[in-house]
């Protein structure tokens, strides 16, 4: 088999290669990326995935390019929405010319600030077109869209995938590229303030990286999932200070809860409805948060 994954050193990227058996070809320019680890047989082209050629043919073209931390994709929300149209129309080309299965990593921000929790697939979402949030949000929701255009235009073999806050070792935890999980481990271990963006009561759903590679994988080796969407996620819903004060337990840390200003636009709530992954796919989470921070955590203390 032959792969072709757009952001493939990144934290997804980077898992989903090393559980990969084939010509492996990964194109990332590297803005995101801080932990690359890849396998030595893979051939690694630093380019963006809107401005990539290549007369090649692959079986599978994965699209998981894009700045998915709120800070760095309200920074540079030109380089967000681009990789995210431009750049997802330059991958179902390649995919188009070598009928490959297209996967392509969309978002739970696609529901925007949801009605329904859990949320299902079917649900249309509640997204601020002009937010500053609106770059990511909106152009995750225009790629959904030419996805599926290339599937009744053309017949390809799209498969929409929209992760919920997946965590695990390599997942970036400084500046404004930094993700919540790894954040405030990397705060708890320091000894420095854990910083709460808003008051806490905020959830998210948090998905260890392995249970995402196994339902990625199975997203794109099962026949007929042409044209299907899938939450992967886990259903159990975490507010951010129940967060925070876990990772404060789980490293004996003496790190205090810092609270700043809220972002605007920022979902109160946000869990998946994974009853469609469950039936189709057969897939669910297997580990645990408390076992995920675990895992990572040992992982970040080897690096401090």
């Amino acid at each position: 088999m032959k792969y072709l994954i757009f952001g493939g050193a990144g934290f997804l990227g980077s898992h989903l290669v090393e559980s990969l058996e084939g010509d492996i070809t990964v194109v990332d320019d590297l803005s995101t990326a801080k932990y690359i680890e890849l396998p030595p047989n893979v051939k690694l082209i630093k380019d963006k995935v809107e401005t990539f050629k290549t007369t090649e043919k692959f079986d599978f073209v994965i699209h998981l390019a894009g700045r998915p931390s709120p800070e760095d994709y309200m920074q540079h929300p030109v380089e967000t929405a681009l990789s995210n149209s431009l750049g997802t129309y330059n991958a179902l080309e390649i995919a188009r010319k070598s009928d490959a299965v297209f996967f392509y990593a969309s978002s739970s921000e696609v529901y925007g600030s949801a009605e329904i929790i859990p949320t299902p697939e079917d649900y249309w979402g509640k997204v601020n077109p002009i937010g500053p949030r609106s770059a990511y949000d909106e152009s995750k929701r225009f790629s959904e869209a030419l996805a599926m255009a290339y599937f009744r235009e053309y017949g390809l073999d799209v498969r929409i995938q929209r992760p919920f806050n997946v965590y695990g070792p390599r997942l970036r935890e400084s500046g404004s590229h930094g993700r919540v999980v790894s954040r405030f481990i990397y705060q708890a271990l320091k000894g420095e303030d854990i910083t709460i963006i808003g008051d806490g009561s905020q959830t998210r759903a948090f998905l260890y990286v392995g249970d995402w590679v196994e339902a990625t994988k199975r997203m794109l080796f099962k026949p007929g999932l042409k044209g299907e969407v899938f939450n992967v996620g886990t259903d159990k819903e975490t507010k951010i200070i129940d967060l925070a004060k876990m990772i404060i337990r789980l490293t004996n840390s003496n790190s205090k809860i810092r609270f700043l200003p809220p972002r605007p636009d920022d979902p109160p709530r946000r869990t998946p409805d994974i009853t469609k992954a469950r039936k189709i796919l057969g897939w669910e989470p297997k580990v645990d948060l408390e076992e995920g921070l675990k895992r990572t955590i040992e992982w970040f203390k080897a690096r401090i």
